[in-house]
């Protein structure tokens, strides 16, 4: 078995969750994640008889000589832990009903990807993009259909308005055309990052996630998250772990899960690459 190191990034229930979506075939993971995991991402499937350690513990860990502390927490697990009113009801809420990714690497939505390979690649590299990362993008906002329109007249494949296609700052036209909606959109996230973030304190990754949910939410918006994260001790320059805890307080799951999914898909994407260029490797071996 070939064990491969997950992305820093990517959390226990975010790797189940690319599992339950046929992305990744398979992880190791602590016995009661997967357990509770398994409730709510039912395609998966659990293996106890395979251990790589037995005899581990896990325990809430708090301050020592905390006893005010420890009495809050206690009180708290006994009134909302699953089974209790408040706990079904925070379970319902926070996990049943939220969007999880789904499988981009299906036969169907490969033939949709594969499709428009040559033009996410053409004007990812035209406005210096990693063209996985704008597939991954358009595959959140359309599954990569341009027949797919949204209630407030969003277009195909990256979900662009008409008035945002035909505004100066990217003035593409018939955004109908998959390959101008692609060039439209694409043109729009170097806008973005151009006028927002060339010139902040970030690394690539960075860059990319920030422009990602001004896409989604709107450079304002995004804006505002910054500064509230820097007011509350995070780091206004980094996306995970920090300005998403703002978004998901402020406005909701929509743009947390929104740039979640994207950079799940990515790593789905580079994952398959990455395989079909060692097959394609292996094969050139071969024939030598």
């Amino acid at each position: 078995m070939k064990l491969v190191l997950a992305d820093e990034y990517l959390e226990d229930e975010d790797l189940l969750e690319m599992m339950n979506a046929n992305l990744i075939p398979m992880i190791i993971i602590d016995s009661h994640k997967g357990e509770f995991w398994q409730q709510i991402f039912t395609d998966i499937t659990l293996h106890p008889d395979i251990k790589v350690r037995e005899g581990g513990q896990i325990a809430w860990a708090v301050r020592k000589n905390s006893p005010k502390l420890k009495e809050v927490i206690n009180g708290f697990m006994r009134k909302h832990k699953r089974g209790s009113l408040m706990g079904n009801i925070l379970f319902k809420r926070y996990l049943k009903s939220t969007k999880w990714v789904r499988n981009s690497s299906s036969e169907e939505e490969m033939k949709r990807f594969k499709a428009a390979v040559q033009l996410f690649k053409k004007y990812a590299g035209m406005y210096d993009f990693d063209w996985l990362a704008v597939a991954a993008l358009a595959y959140q906002e359309s599954r990569i259909d341009q027949r797919k329109r949204s209630q407030a007249g969003a277009i195909g494949v990256m979900q662009l308005l008409p008035s945002t296609a035909a505004d100066p700052n990217v003035g593409i036209q018939d955004i109908e055309a998959i390959e101008n909606n692609i060039h439209a959109g694409v043109k729009y996230l170097r806008f973005i990052k151009d006028r927002y973030y060339a010139k902040e304190p970030m690394d690539r990754l960075n860059k990319d996630l920030f422009t990602f949910a001004s896409y989604n939410a709107g450079p304002a918006k995004v804006t505002k998250l910054r500064q509230e994260a820097r007011e509350m001790g995070l780091d206004p320059n980094v996306w995970f772990r920090n300005v998403e805890i703002v978004a998901a307080k402020r406005i909701g799951r929509e743009t947390f899960q929104y740039v979640s999914n994207i950079f799940k898909y990515y790593i789905a994407y580079r994952i398959l690459v990455d395989k079909r260029k060692l097959k394609e490797e292996a094969k050139r071996a071969h024939i030598k």
